[in-house]
């Protein structure tokens, strides 16, 4: 293989990890609190609709991302209202979301099918990314930036900050927490808003990043490949760095195997298109089966917290 042809290889994976784990980072910032929001894809796609959208209307990447984070963080505040202040089921009112998330996009974004946007590019001079070695580390979009500075800030943030131990504790006993003057609802909502909120940029960047056009579901069930990447990494943030990228090596062979020759063209496309959801339900079956204990998941992921007075 070709040095050119490596590094393509490699800024292929980077590009189709990005979306997985952002989206997988705020989705363990909520389940830390203590809430199993499965409603990841659904918030992805608005925010994908609401990202190109704005990106079509006004040329303006960061406008399009902040749109789409906003869109993420308010599609968000449905599903925490309903199951955090009417105490509505959360595996419901998850699918329920990704359900809405669907056909939303696809009737926000019918009369914008296949119009074409820019991509949101490096920030860095031309110059830099000249070299293929150095395109490795200064010719990627600020949305990969983004996605690896996060790890270290959602690490440091639920490791070594107040805040951070709060939140954990929310999750982990929200009675204890709730006992000693700890508002759990609030701090939920908080969690809920900043895992809609990543959500909405992940999903933006599938057309600032990866494809730069509008399609229906074009987020192809990465929502769903987040959800269970947080499981998979067991709730460690460098540990969900490295499965989404094992995620998206898994799809970037995908696509090279299609292009046919070479040892990859020997596996079927379908099957290493597939692999990433068989192993994104081979861990919900997981989830569903998991024992209190058995694993280090917070002890009220998915419980609906009842003030005892």
């Amino acid at each position: 293989m070709s040095t050119d042809l490596l590094i393509a290889v490699v800024i292929t994976v980077i590009g189709a990890s990005t979306p997985i784990l952002i989206a997988a980072l705020g989705e363990l910032v909520v389940e830390k609190a203590g809430v199993l929001n499965l409603g990841v894809e659904g918030m992805m796609l608005i925010g994908a609709v609401t990202g190109f959208i704005v990106m079509f209307t006004t040329g303006n990447p960061w406008l399009a991302v902040f749109a789409a984070a906003v869109a993420g963080l308010l599609s968000s505040m449905i599903f925490a209202f309903l199951t955090l202040s009417l105490s509505a089921n959360q595996v419901a009112t998850g699918l329920a979301l990704t359900i809405f998330g669907t056909g939303f996009s696809a009737l926000a974004g019918q009369e914008y099918s296949a119009r074409p946007v820019g991509i949101f590019r490096s920030v860095f001079p031309a110059e830099l990314a000249g070299h293929p070695v150095w395109r490795l580390v200064f010719g990627h979009s600020p949305l990969v930036y983004f996605s690896l500075i996060m790890v270290f800030v959602v690490w440091w943030f639920l490791k070594r900050t107040r805040p951070g131990l709060i939140l954990r504790a929310v999750g982990e006993n929200d009675l204890s927490a709730h006992s000693i003057g700890y508002s759990v609802i609030s701090i939920r909502y908080a969690a809920v808003a900043f895992g809609g909120a990543m959500a909405g940029i992940a999903g933006a960047a599938f057309p600032l990043l990866l494809t730069p056009q509008w399609a229906e579901r074009m987020t192809a069930g990465r929502g769903w490949i987040a959800v269970a990447l947080v499981v998979f990494a067991s709730w460690r943030p460098f540990r969900l760095l490295a499965g989404a990228y094992l995620f998206g090596l898994v799809m970037t062979v995908e696509l090279y195997s299609k292009a046919g020759g070479g040892p990859l063209s020997a596996v079927p496309a379908e099957l290493w298109a597939a692999m990433p959801y068989i192993a994104t339900v081979v861990v919900l079956v997981l989830i569903s089966l998991r024992r209190a204990g058995s694993t280090s998941a917070p002890a009220c992921l998915g419980k609906p917290f009842l003030a005892t007075n």
